[in-house]
């Protein structure tokens, strides 16, 4: 009886199941894969670098399948409380493999952290993907760079100085090169900005007064806006949110947007959601909006 039982409701939940309406493709970004490669499935491999003669730490989220997936390199910001490891584990289900990484002097990497290095740090990760991209699954044709905050200004600077990298995205991207203007401007901006700097106890050998004299030093090559002849031919993503009380939405993100689409050689997309600098109340509407981008990267 039971088991009559048992089976008549296994009939009623397939057929439910073949009834019911189509799941939406970005569905699959926030659940666990149907299947797995029981050769290939999804895994953690931890990784450390070299940049500059120093070793950084970093990890890879491998895609589920042989592959070679397209790889992801993920920047965090300044310093890198905010990880945005949501949206690596979701751009992993789409097919990613994810690369994050701490550059050097931060979060126990070593070395000493200065904003110039983080772009030339995101070079030698790239460096570090294409040379063993058998061992970790990855298409080394298929490389993009994606930030958050002082990310995203390091994902921009680090794709307009590599060639091969095709696509890339800036999630509120800081623009240091704005920095100085702001400064000049406001000493209470400049004050607060060492202030905090000078507090931050997880970037070895950085302070306000280097951080500030860092700035000022290479106030134009900090310039975002000037990076278009590096950009073209290249997928660009701008995400700003419009409460973010760090990068200004209309002294930033929208100026920043604007020169990018105003030149014809890049293909810009430039993206407004509601949020914080974090996007803390709109987490699945940045993740959909960067992977759907992404997924024209593949």
């Amino acid at each position: 009886m039971m088991k009559s039982f048992t089976a008549a409701i296994g009939a009623a939940l397939i057929a439910a199941c073949a009834a019911a309406p189509e799941v939406p493709a970005t569905a699959s970004r926030f659940a666990d894969p149907a299947s797995i490669d029981a050769a290939f499935p999804p895994g953690l491999a931890e990784v450390s670098f070299e940049s500059g003669g120093d070793r950084l730490n970093g990890h890879i989220y491998l895609a589920n399948g042989a592959g070679p997936h397209p790889a992801v390199i993920l920047l965090h910001g300044f310093p890198g409380n905010e990880k945005n490891l949501d949206l690596a584990q979701a751009l992993r289900r789409d097919g990613f493999n994810v690369m994050f990484f701490h550059y050097r002097g931060a979060w126990g990497s070593e070395g000493v952290y200065s904003f110039s290095h983080l772009i030339e740090d995101v070079g030698a990760a790239a460096s570090f993907l294409r040379t063993n991209a058998a061992d970790y699954r990855v298409d080394p044709a298929k490389l993009i760079t994606i930030g958050h905050s002082m990310g995203g200004f390091a994902a921009l600077q680090a794709a307009a100085r590599d060639p091969a990298i095709a696509c890339t995205a800036a999630i509120a991207p800081a623009n240091l090169g704005a920095r100085v203007f702001a400064f000049d401007q406001s000493p209470e901006l400049e004050a607060g900005f060492r202030a905090y700097a000078d507090s931050l106890q997880m970037l070895a050998g950085f302070d306000g007064e280097r951080g500030v004299a860092e700035i000022r030093a290479n106030a134009g090559a900090f310039e975002l806006q000037t990076l278009t002849p590096g950009l073209a031919g290249k997928q660009v993503l701008i995400v700003g949110s419009d409460k973010d009380a760090s990068v200004s939405l209309e002294n930033v993100i929208k100026p920043l947007i604007a020169a990018y689409e105003a030149d014809p050689a890049l293909k810009t997309t430039g993206v407004i959601l509601p949020g914080d600098h974090s996007f803390s109340w709109t987490r699945e509407a940045l993740i959909n909006t960067v992977a759907d981008w992404a997924a024209g990267c593949r």
